[in-house]
């Protein structure tokens, strides 16, 4: 071991390394919470294009004060606005899959083909059959 590395370590102890990692943490944190308001006033549609402009402006140029007032003057519609956000996602999503899986497979009518040929009311030969001619529309 290099004797400049142990004067390093010596120069710097244990809870000053704590200390950096706490300040590299908080740094980063806040930079999250600085993107995550700049997203917010972007993607509200309530917002018209000089309220936009006013608080990007107002958070870009004074960070701390403008981030803490946007916190408090519009912190709970912020987390409305991102649950509305991740509910109309998750139903576009759901959409999708009804569409494409009704469209595409008509599984509901082999569904129905499969259930009738397990009670006995058609045979193997006329599944096979009804089977192939869903599949082929």
């Amino acid at each position: 071991m290099n004797a400049s590395m142990v004067h390093l370590a010596v120069d710097y102890p244990l809870l000053n390394m704590f200390w950096t990692m706490l300040m590299i943490f908080c740094w980063v944190l806040w930079f999250m919470l600085l993107f995550r308001i700049i997203g917010d006033i972007f993607r509200d549609d309530s917002l018209g294009g000089w309220g936009k402009a006013g608080w990007s402006v107002f958070v870009i140029l004074l960070p701390f004060l403008g981030v803490f007032v946007y916190l408090i003057a519009r912190g709970r519609g912020m987390g409305e606005r991102e649950l509305n956000r991740v509910r109309q996602n998750e139903q576009q999503f759901r959409s999708y899959v009804r569409e494409t899986a009704g469209s595409g497979g008509h599984a509901e009518e082999l569904a129905r083909l499969a259930e009738l040929k397990d009670r006995g009311a058609i045979t193997e030969a006329e599944f096979a059959q009804a089977k192939a001619k869903v599949l082929a529309t």
